[in-house]
């Protein structure tokens, strides 16, 4: 037979051919909701909370490796940190962790702790935090067998990056195998890029889109929540809403229908509008996602929605989830950085690239730290309304308006800003703020922003408040190498002792007392 010579043109062509047409996964429908059922707040750990007085909540934020590796340092932390409990026995505190929201770079940190628990610490730094993520991303795209695939109808980057997670991190799990687990409840969220809502990984949205969260690969949610708009694809999901019977939640009832809810829940209310526009899935019946810092870069809104409407209700004299909770810790991790520029020692204006960075982010950062001023007014106007409530002046007052106002709720509010303004060490500061916001870092930038975490969390006179509000004796192990050396803190009965890692340290130690007249802590 005569040999075929192809012309060295047609090689690529084959190779697109031979790639073919690509299917992206999709999320199957649901015919009923069941509010007992699924991976949500509501049933995850009920019975077990109830004997709790604490709920815990840590905020991942966005920026790529950086927020990976830096919120994966409070966990190492909150893994080597023990309070001592009511019998004596140590508890840690990584362990009373209810529930971490995570977005963008910091839902991969979130999703593989929920799925993998302590298994993530001889881990996590080889298959996701030294890896060169965002150069075997770019090898794929660039791949003549992977065209087409990008090619095809509904199938982008984020779907060759999600195929990528998989393979290094998740191993094909899903939601369902979270709801299987005994971990803290873990949030993922991306934005809606029609409306700019943000999108929560959670049964009860699924509910609205009448899906099943429980079949939707973790690999999904890390790509939509970190798919940074052009650089690449929105993730594509289905929307069936309006034809499972979708059950407006308890919560809401009594404001819904209201003129003129009360203000606490106004906000929340509006985030419960937003998702209802959901239950179109006729004439909306694909949602595509993109990077969650679009709309909440600190996976806060969730955690202030869920105040505000537990305020209303209190007001309306509702009972709620949270009645039990004496306190509510939201550990804030932070990854924002703010590297210096030259721009305004020049005549000439910054170019179109750095110019459309700034105008992107700047939004984002703003958003950012009002989040967190959020949280603590909430903070604030609870302990303030409860202040005049329980006052020697207000003893007598037989205004029933009045009393309902004040009628706040008990917990306590404690906010620990874990970010990089918080880290004492000036050039350590500067060092962190020049970390871009990208899938690789050098080994060195991975170490010190683990190691930041820890510092941050030990130094915050928020957490310190906590651990002499509770009246415990604070435990914090030792793990690995470095320099030692001894300090006493101004102000304080601690004692601490830190081994100071050298950079290139792939561990932070720290020994620590924390000891306190009041007695042993109730967690």
């Amino acid at each position: 037979m005569p040999q075929i010579h192809l012309p060295r043109l047609l090689i690529p062509v084959l190779f697109i051919l031979l790639g073919g047409c690509a299917t992206r996964l999709i999320n199957p429908p649901i015919t009923q909701t069941d509010p007992r059922a699924g991976y949500r707040f509501e049933t995850r750990h009920a019975e077990e909370r109830l004997n709790k007085e604490s709920l815990i909540v840590l905020a991942f934020s966005g920026g790529g490796t950086r927020a990976a590796a830096f919120s994966y340092g409070v966990l190492e932390f909150l893994r080597d940190t023990e309070v001592v409990g009511p019998k004596g026995n140590k508890i840690r505190l990584l362990d009373q962790v209810d529930v971490i929201t995570g977005v963008s770079g910091g839902s991969f940190t979130a999703l593989a702790y929920g799925l993998y628990g302590d298994k993530l610490f001889g881990e996590y730094e080889q298959r996701f935090l030294m890896r060169d993520v965002q150069g075997e991303i770019i090898a794929r795209t660039l791949k003549p067998t992977n065209w087409g695939k990008l090619w095809s109808t509904g199938w982008g980057r984020s779907e060759l990056a999600a195929q990528l997670y998989d393979e290094i991190l998740f191993n094909d799990a899903t939601f369902g195998d979270l709801d299987r687990g005994q971990g803290p409840l873990i949030m993922a969220s991306a934005t809606d890029l029609s409306t700019g809502a943000r999108f929560v990984f959670n049964q009860r949205v699924f509910d609205i889109i009448c899906s099943d969260l429980n079949a939707v690969p973790l690999s999904r949610a890390a790509a939509a929540s970190s798919a940074v708009p052009v650089v690449l694809s929105a993730v594509t999901i289905n929307n069936y809403g309006g034809t499972c019977n979708t059950i407006t939640p308890a919560w809401a009832r009594p404001f819904i229908d209201t003129a003129d809810p009360p203000r606490p829940a106004a906000r929340a209310i509006r985030s419960l509008e937003s998702e209802q526009a959901y239950n179109d899935g006729v004439h909306r019946p694909y949602i595509h996602l993109v990077d969650g810092g679009v709309s909440d870069n600190i996976g806060m809104r969730s955690v202030l929605d869920s105040l505000e409407i537990l305020e209303a209700l209190h007001q309306a004299g509702e009972p709620t989830p949270l009645d039990y909770a004496r306190r509510i810790i939201v550990i804030v991790v932070n990854s924002l950085s703010s590297p210096p520029t030259d721009w305004d020692e020049s005549e000439n204006p910054p170019g179109v690239v750095g110019t459309m960075l700034k105008a992107a982010g700047t939004p984002i950062d703003a958003f950012s730290y009002e989040s967190v001023e959020l949280l603590r007014d909430t903070a604030a106007r609870w302990r303030t309304l409860r202040l005049i409530a329980n006052s020697a002046a207000f003893a007598d007052n037989k205004d029933p308006e009045v009393a309902a106002a004040l009628h706040a709720p008990q917990a306590e509010i404690y906010t620990i800003d874990v970010s990089f303004p918080r880290l004492k060490d000036k050039a350590e500061r500067d060092y962190l703020n020049e970390q871009p916001t990208s899938f690789v870092l050098p080994p060195e930038a991975v170490d010190r922003l683990r190691a930041a975490a820890g510092t941050i969390m030990m130094d915050s006179p928020e957490f310190q408040r906590l651990m002499k509000d509770v009246g415990t004796k604070l435990v914090v192990n030792p793990v690995g190498g470095g320099m030692l050396r001894r300090c006493t803190m101004a102000g304080s009965d601690r004692r601490l002792v830190m081994r100071q890692p050298c950079p290139t340290m792939r561990k932070m130690r720290l020994q620590s007392e924390y000891s306190s007249a009041a007695g042993p802590p109730v967690i």
